[in-house]
């Protein structure tokens, strides 16, 4: 019986995040109500704060569902067969493409994204941290092959997404769009000629 009611209170966790998402992206997250997220559930505002203790928590849900799709598309390339070089490129033109797709050519996920950003939710931390470790990985494999040469890990993976802000953050994505400055694919050959191993002079 105790599995039949979690169940159900999964499920009904499940729809509300859709719904709430689906009305973000139509009216936008400040002016969606949790009332309106009730009545499109035909369930009371009451019923609903049974699951979210308030707006924001639905909204930090939300959030981590579509940073979850992004860094569980991250891990999979980090993992898959191939040079580091080529999957740190997978990586990161993966990245830019699903936070361009999402956030920039749709103003009312952006203004979820921003306000999220803006307060430095713990999801935006740790979405951050995971991609900031998933490309840590790549950088080790490719220490570890001979094809990169680093002499701290963890800073040269900081490194690596700090150059790749721009094509990384949606907000900077949006803003630098049509400001000049390095292609995508430049600034990665930047990064994997910085990782690479340097002739020594004799």
């Amino acid at each position: 019986m105790t599995l039949i009611s979690e169940h159900s209170e999964t499920d009904t966790r499940e729809r509300i995040l859709v719904v709430a998402e689906r009305l973000f992206r139509q009216i936008g997250y400040l002016k969606t109500t949790v009332a309106d997220i009730a009545k499109e559930l035909r369930m009371s505002p009451a019923n609903v704060y049974r699951f979210f203790d308030s707006k924001k928590s639905i909204h930090e849900s939300v959030a981590r569902r579509l940073m979850g799709e992004v860094e569980v598309e991250a891990q999979r390339i980090a993992r898959s067969e191939g040079p580091a070089a080529t999957r740190l490129r997978q990586m990161m033109t993966t990245i830019n493409r699903m936070n361009t797709e999402r956030y920039v050519g749709d103003s009312k996920l952006h203004e979820m994204v921003e306000i999220a950003m803006q307060e430095d939710w713990d999801v935006c931390v740790a979405h951050m941290e995971l991609i900031g470790q998933t490309i840590g990985e790549v950088i080790a494999q490719g220490v570890a092959s001979g094809e990169f040469e680093v002499e701290d890990l963890e800073v040269a993976a900081l490194c690596a997404c700090t150059a790749m802000m721009r094509f990384f953050h949606p907000q900077m994505i949006a803003q630098c769009a049509e400001k000049p400055g390095p292609t995508i694919d430049q600034m990665i050959d930047f990064v994997i000629a910085g990782l690479s191993p340097r002739a020594r002079a004799h």
